[in-house]
Order: structure tokens, then C-alpha cells, then sequence
């Protein structure tokens, strides 16, 4: 995924934490003295972030050389090493936790979509994000979920029609909602897909009479789910969406659904566990 504020969200990242300078190493750590750092995994996972590890040092100090030893995307054990940077101590020192943030969420969010990928490969199903990411870091968290096998739906509010149960609400019915995203697409020459939330068959059938590209299907029971699937038949791609977790994602790919749309991969993550060690030479 091309990140076009990738830079600027690395810059911010910097700035939150480095401030005025980094006192702790400024009053420690003699400006030149040479190390090496090791960063290192402590949890089986999915590594990612190691590419944005790269921009930041090449930001942040361009005289220290950060070498990868696996690539985004790689399984990673306990114990190993997946990249070493060496140079200055005192950047090593003011960098490490900025750099941590950002491997540590990013291969969370790798690995815990890597678990959900697994879990459903025996179908065609596809694992989607959702827009429930941290303010600003979208970019970001969508890599980590597309490295880590999923697949990224709409990026923001700008590249998809998703109409919702308040947009319904609003507009008085799906099909008013529908018919009105058609229009606004006709009379902007827009290209962006329309999806529209159902919660129930008979909402299902509405949304099909007005032919949108996708129907979710938002907190559905496994019976109607498969009753949806069935009435809807490839007339468009069908989302599930609506507290999906690990130990219920099987039962529902295997319903028929196109989709599964998963918003703990990025609200609950838990970071994987890695450390930066450093040594001076």
C-alpha cells in the first residue's frame, strides 16, 4: 500500500516523543560513542513494519545503517533476530521506542490477521479491515493487515459507498439510500463500489431489488446467514460483519459469504513482543 503521508507520520511520531531532546541519553550517553542494536523477537509471529523501520532511520539520522535479516510478511520465532542497525548509540537510545511502536503494533496486527487467515483457508472467503484503526495511523494498520494476508476494504469515507443502518434511517429506506448513491455517482462521475448493511432477510431482499455491489450482512445468525447467501446467489458479494472472532470465523466463512470484515484486527491488537538490544562496540 502506497502510505503518502508516511513521512509526516514519522515526523509527528518523533516529535511526540523526542520533544525538546532526550534528556535521559543527553545527560548519559557520550554523543559519539559507536553501537549496535539488535531487534528481537520474543513471541512467535508475523513480522511487519521493518520497511517503515528503514524510512525512520533514514529520517531520523541518515548515518546509521539498518539491516534486515527477514522481510515483512515472514514467520518469526522466539529468539530471533530480525534486524540490526548500528551507528551512533545516543540515536539508537532517543529512537528506540518510536521504532518499537511501530514493529511491535504493526506485527500484532500482522499476526493476529495471519490467525484469522488460517483459520478460514479451506474456503474462498477473504479476510477484510475495517475503518476502526488509530487516529491518523490508518495507513499504517492497513499495511500491517494486508502483510499479514488480509485484504483491505474501503480506505476511508471518500473511496466507497457504505451505506448504513443511519444513512437508511436518514434517507427513509435502503432503496431511497441506494437510488440516491446512484445519482450522487452519476452526477459526480464517481466509480467507487456500493455496499449496503442488512440486518435481516427481508432487508436483504430490499437491498438486492436495487442491485448494489455488496450486501452486508451485520450481525447475522448462522441460519440466516446461509438463508442470505443462498437468496442472494451471486447477484453481488456478500460481507459478514458484527463481532466476528477467532473461534467463530470458520463457522461463518463456511456460510458462502465473499467476505468477512474483522475490526479487532486493528481496535483490540495486542503487540507482538520484540526488543531493541543495544550493545556498544
Amino acid at each position: 500500500m502506497n502510505i503518502p503521508s508516511l513521512e509526516k507520520i514519522i515526523r509527528n511520531a518523533l516529535a511526540e516523543d523526542i520533544g525538546e531532546g532526550d534528556i535521559t541519553t543527553l545527560a548519559t550517553v557520550p554523543g559519539e560513542v559507536p553501537g549496535k542494536g539488535e531487534f528481537l523477537v520474543k513471541q512467535n509471529g508475523i513480522i511487519a513494519g521493518l520497511e517503515i523501520l528503514e524510512v525512520l532511520f533514514k529520517i531520523a539520522d541518515p548515518d546509521l545503517k539498518f539491516v534486515k535479516y527477514t522481510e515483512d510478511g515472514s514467520l518469526v520465532n522466539y529468539g530471533q533476530v530480525v534486524a540490526r542497525v548500528t551507528g551512533k548509540a545516543v540515536s539508537m537510545l532517543t529512537l528506540e521506542r518510536t521504532a518499537l511502536n511501530f514493529l511491535q503494533r504493526m506485527s500484532g496486527i500482522a499476526t493476529m490477521t495471519g490467525a484469522f487467515v488460517e483459520m478460514i483457508k479451506h474456503t474462498k472467503v477473504k479476510i477484510l479491515d475495517t475503518r476502526k484503526t488509530v487516529p491518523g495511523l490508518r495507513g499504517i494498520d492497513k499495511l500491517a493487515v494486508k502483510i499479514g494476508g488480509g485484504t483491505n476494504h474501503r480506505i476511508g469515507l471518500y473511496d466507497m459507498f457504505l451505506i448504513k443502518d443511519n444513512h437508511i434511517a436518514v434517507a427513509g429506506s435502503i432503496t431511497k439510500a441506494v437510488q440516491a448513491c446512484k445519482k450522487f455517482k452519476s452526477q459526480n462521475n464517481i466509480s467507487c463500489k456500493i455496499e449496503v448493511e442488512t440486518t435481516n432477510i427481508e432487508e436483504v431482499k430490499e437491498a438486492l431489488n436495487c442491485i448494489p455491489d455488496f450486501i452486508m450482512l451485520d450481525n447475522f445468525q448462522l441460519d440466516d446467514m446461509k438463508k442470505a447467501v443462498k437468496l442472494i446467489y451471486g447477484k453481488c458479494l456478500t460481507e459478514a460483519s458484527g463481532g466476528i472472532d477467532i473461534s467463530t470465523i470458520k463457522e461463518v466463512a463456511e456460510t458462502g459469504v465473499d467476505f468477512i470484515s474483522v475490526g479487532a484486527l486493528t481496535h483490540s491488537v495486542k503487540a507482538l513482543d520484540i526488543s531493541l538490544e543495544i550493545k556498544t562496540d
